[in-house]
């Protein structure tokens, strides 16, 4: 095997560990997205419940597009591949 089917292969891993984390990530938010709707729920819906629950639902969402955005953006995943195909 050489260097650079290594490094592809190790960038592959990264990359699918990458996914796999983004995945978690959404699964985070939607666990932490729960606590947050019960308590708007329980405090009876006033604008102020509603008001921090939308906050707090919009940093969740926040943490997980931005990441998107900012890979579409500067086409990370596909200049990684570009630099590593083997010739």
């Amino acid at each position: 095997m050489d260097m650079t089917t290594l490094f592809a292969t190790l960038v592959d891993l990264l990359l699918k560990s990458a996914i796999v984390a983004f995945v978690a990530n959404e699964i985070r938010g939607i666990v932490l997205a729960g606590p947050v709707l019960y308590g708007m729920y329980q405090a009876g819906g006033t604008l102020m419940a509603i008001w921090l629950g939308v906050c707090s639902l919009g940093g969740i969402a926040l943490s997980v597009i931005v990441p998107l955005f900012i890979d579409k953006k500067f086409k990370i995943r596909e200049r990684l591949k570009a630099k590593i195909q083997p010739a």
